[in-house]
């Protein structure tokens, strides 16, 4: 299963007064490329959502390399270094389109949460198609 990167061009009010990418919007760039690369896979947040299971945030981690400024466009990679029927871990590289200098890398861990029941599950029993997908995609990635 191939995945694109996630394309992102910097708007300028996510800059500081330097032109600089403030290192708060690096989060949302990752929640974005997920976002993203849910739908690649053919099973979007909102299909997840519907079936009543979230992806609650345990933790999240991030490396700032090197300077990412207004202007520039950045491609998003993700993989998936973890998978259980209970968690996953995204890992996300984030590059300059046109160089390929290294920007950010990070990871956000997650547990799979009936929205509807308030607790968590194990996503292979609770959306066994979209577990399939991950297992899929994890594989590819080997």
């Amino acid at each position: 299963m191939e995945i694109r990167p996630y394309l992102r061009k910097p708007f300028y009010y996510e800059t500081d007064q330097m032109g600089i990418i403030n290192h708060t919007n690096y989060i949302h760039w990752f929640e974005e490329a997920r976002t993203d690369f849910m739908e690649q896979i053919g099973f979007g947040y909102d299909k997840a959502a519907a079936a009543g299971i979230d992806f609650a945030l345990l933790g999240l981690s991030c490396q700032y390399r090197s300077m990412v400024r207004f202007g520039e466009t950045v491609q998003i990679t993700l993989s998936l270094p973890q998978l259980t029927p209970t968690r996953i871990t995204v890992a996300y590289e984030v590059r300059d389109l046109s160089t390929g200098a290294l920007r950010t890398t990070g990871e956000t861990q997650h547990c799979y949460f009936d929205s509807r029941r308030q607790r968590p599950v194990a996503l292979n029993r609770a959306l066994p198609q979209l577990y399939a997908l991950f297992e899929q995609y994890r594989a590819g990635q080997a």
